[in-house]
């Protein structure tokens, strides 16, 4: 209680300073002073809103998992010639391209960003969460078991990092080239996917506290895990980036970049 006193007082002190100090101060100087005030303001305020209205949907997933051909799908319906892995970020901002038929005018232009799916090159990932509206996590439907392992280390990861956690931000598992006869089905992946991030939510709440590497835990104790005890919202989809089937990816997209 005493120590409560003595804060008081001091802050009685300052607060009487600061008026006296403001007294002799000459209006032109108090005039600059609230002119930086507000244009500071002004400038967070800015920036807050342009984080309220994020457009930019990043794809990400392994390697070899099809997402550059699903970026030039959306950008201009083409497949870039079946497209070679990508060693650096594919971005643009673009009306995309199943509704260039509308009135691009009254159409919100959406950036994408194709995040290469090389575990070194993952990093970059972060930089373009900030303004994240959507992730896609993009999948292959075909080769999916031997890379199931990989696959679910990866979403495991997302779903425990902090940018992705804290602002809730909504994530599509994209189950692509589904146009192959013996391509998996989305509810079988999202099966496969749940068990084996119970496993690995197991192995690492072994792992000593000095593993950092995860922000937030995931799951409820003692349930089975499941993408519904997720934060923030995950959905799964189907799609063919070769044959141009996209149209679930692309309500994902309008879902949170509206038109």
């Amino acid at each position: 209680m005493e120590q409560f006193e003595e804060w008081k007082e001091q802050i009685s002190q300052l607060w009487r300073l600061a008026l006296e100090h403001l007294r002799h101060t000459p209006p032109a100087q108090l005039y600059v002073a609230a002119a930086i005030v507000i244009f500071t303001t002004v400038l967070f305020l800015l920036r807050l809103l342009k984080r309220a209205k994020a457009n930019t949907i990043v794809l990400t997933g392994l390697s070899g998992s099809g997402k550059t051909i699903l970026f030039y799908q959306l950008r201009d319906g083409s497949t870039h010639q079946g497209t070679v892995t990508s060693m650096e970020p594919n971005e643009g901002t673009f009306v995309l391209h199943g509704e260039t038929t509308k009135q691009k005018g009254k159409i919100k232009p959406v950036h994408i960003v194709d995040v290469p799916g090389h575990s070194r090159l993952r990093p970059k990932l972060d930089e373009y969460l900030p303004q994240a509206a959507g992730v896609v996590f993009v999948v292959d439907a075909l080769d999916f078991l031997p890379n199931c392992r990989a696959a679910s280390e990866y979403l495991y990861d997302l779903l425990t990092k902090g940018s992705i956690v804290k602002k809730k931000i909504p994530l599509l598992i994209l189950c692509n080239k589904t146009d192959k006869v013996t391509a998996h089905t989305k509810e079988f992946i999202r099966r496969q996917l749940e068990k084996e991030i119970d496993k690995l939510r197991t192995s690492r709440s072994a792992i000593s506290e000095a593993d950092v590497t995860n922000e937030f835990t995931l799951g409820v104790p003692g349930e089975p895990f499941s993408f519904t005890q997720s934060s923030n919202k995950v959905t799964t989809a189907e799609a063919s980036g070769l044959t141009g089937e996209i149209s679930q990816l692309e309500e994902f997209i309008r879902e949170y970049v509206k038109p």
